[in-house]
């Protein structure tokens, strides 16, 4: 362990709070201070909703986004448009379009995008659930919703290529987000123009 002003375990929880994305020495410092500072019953509280999502959260064995029931809600709700899949990177972007509340499709969460640098292939990500459900039949549209990026795109393109034989119209939104951007940072205005200006692929 490096050189440190603190004791080992408060050392030990900074280093885990800099393993989450986006959270540098500074932040995880502050984090770990204010767990420490909360009174018993939070701090178990804390631990235990950590627990209770590892746990108790899967994918949804429709759509593969997170839930802790076997079909998530929106994969079993009535209102929704069962054959208009819109398909995103994470679940976090099923949070985004939910936000603008017109969408009413269902999704597919990829859990990842195609990025040969990072060695990760076609089928490292959730790209053969969907041909199974499109396969199944009852699908007539299929949004592309990655990321405008190489990756994004890239992996748009690929599934594009693979529907475009089973008869299924596949288009890709009409992004108002600029390239290189990332849609769980989008405003709710912005998702909607982007999903109403969708375009064919």
């Amino acid at each position: 362990m490096p050189n440190t002003p603190f004791a080992a375990p408060v050392e030990r929880l900074i280093e885990y709070f800099q393993r989450l994305p986006g959270i540098g020495r500074k932040s995880a410092q502050r984090l770990a201070f204010h767990v420490m500072g909360m009174d018993d019953a939070t701090a178990e509280g804390f631990a235990q909703a950590i627990m209770d999502v590892k746990h108790t959260i899967f994918q949804c064995k429709v759509c593969q986004n997170l839930t802790d029931r076997e079909v998530c809600s929106l994969c079993a709700s009535d209102t929704r448009d069962h054959s208009l899949v819109c398909v995103v990177e994470s679940p976090t972007d099923v949070a985004a379009i939910e936000r603008t509340k017109e969408y009413k499709g269902t999704y597919h969460v990829l859990h990842g995008v195609i990025s040969p640098l990072n060695q990760i292939g076609p089928e490292d990500i959730k790209i053969k659930e969907l041909l199974a459900r499109v396969r199944a039949g009852g699908i007539r549209e299929v949004i592309m919703a990655t990321d405008p990026d190489t990756t994004g795109e890239t992996t748009a393109m690929y599934i594009s290529g693979l529907l475009r034989p089973l008869g299924i119209k596949v288009t890709r939104l009409a992004y108002g987000i600029p390239v290189g951007g990332h849609l769980e940072f989008a405003d709710e205005v912005t998702l909607l123009r982007a999903l109403e200006g969708r375009r064919e692929i």
